[in-house]
């Protein structure tokens, strides 16, 4: 799939589009890219327009720089969508990327038609455990440089506070592409580290106490093996969203997308 680009006011965006009908505008988390969707998209686009960008979370290929919080990487989901001219979007969050969908659905409501939420950030869980420690590696000088050379070795990338609770399936080319960028360019990990001294779980807090606003239909496709976002914080999303259905995936942790590509693929994109 090539890569295209698309300049927004923060810095350039590089970003894949493929297929063609309704546009789904996939949103990533912390340092993964547009690969966590490599999987799922060849199963969708015979039927809609995928288009996955790889936001300055940490495995994105082009620096920004500037104001990286999340509140303004949110706000960069509509500025995308207006500068592609996107109509009739279905948004879709994962980990990290999941929090900021709701970010903006709530502050911009009525941008987006539907939203499909996998396992995420929400309440207080910002991030959860056992990731809380990169807002503290993120204030301490040099520790990103420190933190992103220790995922050299394969073997260390395996570890619950890396990727090993996050993925039951990682393909090796698909685990490179997310952390090439943050051990090889400082600029990437400065992003990176933007973005993590930025996030405070009040943030997601306001934006939980306004789940009775979304009006949109919401799709939780939630992974029932993960560790950090159990299923019954799902189910908690579920009753205070008041449009909200719950699929429970089987055998999946957070990225739902590289361990059950074809569940996700049916069960939320079925229409």
């Amino acid at each position: 799939m090539p890569v295209k680009e698309v300049r927004l006011a923060a810095g350039t965006i590089a970003y894949r589009d493929e297929g063609e009908g309704r546009p789904l505008l996939f949103v990533h988390g912390l340092v993964a890219n547009s690969a966590l969707w490599s999987k799922v998209v060849p199963l969708l686009a015979n039927r809609y327009r995928c288009i996955t960008p790889d936001w300055p979370l940490g495995s994105h290929s082009i620096p920004l720089g500037g104001d990286l919080s999340p509140s303004s990487v949110a706000e960069m989901i509509g500025e995308f969508i207006q500068v592609l001219g996107l109509e009739d979007v279905t948004l879709v969050g994962n980990d990290t990327g999941g929090a900021l969908c709701q970010m903006f659905v709530v502050r911009h409501p009525g941008v987006v038609k539907r939203l499909v939420l996998t396992n995420c950030d929400a309440y207080d869980k910002f991030p959860p455990q056992p990731f809380t420690y990169l807002v503290w590696i993120a204030h301490i000088r040099g520790a990103m440089q420190v933190l992103a050379m220790c995922m050299r070795p394969r073997v260390m990338r395996r570890l619950p506070i890396a990727y090993g609770w996050l993925a039951k399936r990682m393909p090796r080319d698909i685990e490179d592409a997310f952390v090439h960028p943050v051990i090889n360019d400082k600029r990437i990990r400065d992003d990176v580290t933007r973005f993590l001294r930025a996030a405070n779980k009040k943030q997601l807090m306001e934006t939980a106490a306004r789940y009775g606003s979304i009006d949109i239909p919401v799709l939780l496709a939630w992974g029932e093996d993960d560790k950090a976002f159990k299923i019954e914080f799902a189910e908690r999303m579920q009753r205070d969203m008041p449009n909200a259905r719950l699929v429970r995936i089987p055998d999946s942790y957070t990225f739902v997308p590289l361990d059950q590509p074809e569940r996700l693929a049916t069960s939320a994109f079925a229409g």
